[in-house]
């Protein structure tokens, strides 16, 4: 999945949200259209249309300016063929996700001869994070906002990240490091996603204080028989051919089948995350 399709993807799942964020009101009725745009094809895959009361948002998302035709051709395209199958006024938003080269003109009207249509840009780069960061359905854009210590900001999602409740958490968490991919090395992001997670987990803050006072081999084995037990307890006796294959995973595959549990809820749920692994 590309980054550009992600936000498209986000933006249909909270359409409300999105349209609230890139209009600066409350949006309460929105509709996401999913419609084709007669005459020529058109490709659409980043492209967002929103039916809101007595309006249509047209949002796209952008990683990069250039494009095939050029992006304000592109909106006017867009503009001529929405009006002519809802007749209804048309706001227009491109949301770029990265800042250009340097002295790169961000156009935002087409214009020749007597022909003039304009269109909004929204530079994520310069919007401040807090919006972002106190709203899980655009939490996965909070990495690429405005900051002048994008460590400290990143740091700032995981742990807002790791307060989500449990059932969203995994998928917001995905599709915030994907996106935050954009700007920050994936070293970074994995290693602050992890020690996130680990500070969050109860089996993991055992296995540490373990650990610590018993050395890096037992704590270890010590992270397997907490691991077992818990298994034990969430999806009832585990069986040998179960048991045996935790025994030889390796220690990155062990924190990862940790990080999973809360997910389980029967042995089949275990046999499936084994599966993953082939």
């Amino acid at each position: 999945m590309s980054f550009d399709n992600l936000c498209k993807l986000l933006s249909e799942k909270h359409p409300a949200t999105f349209a609230s964020w890139v209009l600066g009101t409350p949006q309460t009725s929105v509709k996401v259209l999913k419609t084709e745009l007669s005459i020529e094809p058109i490709r659409a895959d980043y492209v967002t249309f929103l039916q809101l009361q007595g309006r249509i948002l047209h949002l796209e998302f952008q990683t990069k300016l250039e494009s095939t035709p050029p992006l304000p051709l592109r909106m006017l395209d867009y503009w001529v063929r929405l009006y002519r199958l809802y007749r209804l006024p048309i706001t227009q938003v491109v949301v770029l996700l990265l800042p250009p080269a340097p002295k790169t003109v961000i156009e935002t009207v087409f214009s020749v001869e007597t022909t003039r249509h304009e269109y909004r840009v929204i530079s994520l780069w310069e919007e401040n994070p807090e919006l972002f960061l106190n709203d899980p359905a655009l939490l996965p854009l909070a990495p690429l906002a405005a900051t002048t210590q994008p460590q400290i900001l990143l740091q700032q999602v995981v742990e807002r990240v790791n307060q989500l409740e449990p059932a969203q958490r995994p998928q917001i968490s995905a599709y915030t490091q994907i996106l935050a991919g954009l700007k920050y090395k994936k070293d970074l992001i994995r290693q602050l996603f992890r020690e996130g997670m680990m500070r969050e987990s109860v089996i993991y803050q055992e296995i540490l204080a373990e650990g610590e006072q018993r050395g890096e081999q037992r704590g270890e084995q010590r992270e397997r028989s907490l691991i077992l037990r818990q298994l034990t307890r969430r999806v009832g006796e585990l069986p040998q051919e179960v048991r045996s294959p935790i025994e030889s995973l390796s220690l990155e595959q062990l924190e990862n089948l940790g990080e999973a549990l809360l997910d389980f809820q029967a042995i089949a749920d275990l046999e499936a995350w084994f599966s993953t692994l082939e």
